[in-house]
């Protein structure tokens, strides 16, 4: 928990990494492997104030080393300054002895930028 704290600060703030961005929205429905792969949908707002930390949690009791990092995927969408990125993501982390498949993501990321930037 500590070491995430650390990440987050060293990441810095939205207005300062990306001066053009007034908003970050991410959208993201988490799957799993059950017999109802929807495990839940997930709105994260990222404002100007907000640290430029990406990475979101697995939401799976137990994942060790895992989560979805958006940090590369955010960062290329703002330097070639679209709006709206759509992907998959599995989970790179692992639950005991199962698979590292346990987990994905699908995300839309919308990016507002500042008008003066447009």
């Amino acid at each position: 928990m500590e070491s995430k704290k650390q990440a987050r600060m060293e990441a810095g703030l939205v207005c300062d990494r990306y001066p053009k961005v007034s908003g970050i929205v991410i959208h993201m429905t988490y799957f799993h492997k059950a017999e109802n792969p929807v495990l839940m949908e997930r709105t994260v707002n990222i404002f100007p104030s907000s640290h430029a930390f990406f990475n979101m949690e697995c939401m799976i009791k137990g994942c060790d080393n895992g989560g979805f990092d958006l940090t590369d995927i955010i960062a290329r969408q703002i330097r070639e300054h679209k709006t709206i990125s759509r992907g998959r993501m599995a989970c790179p982390g692992r639950e005991g002895d199962i698979s590292t498949d346990h987990a994905s993501i699908a995300y839309q990321i919308n990016i507002r930028y500042n008008k003066s930037s447009a």
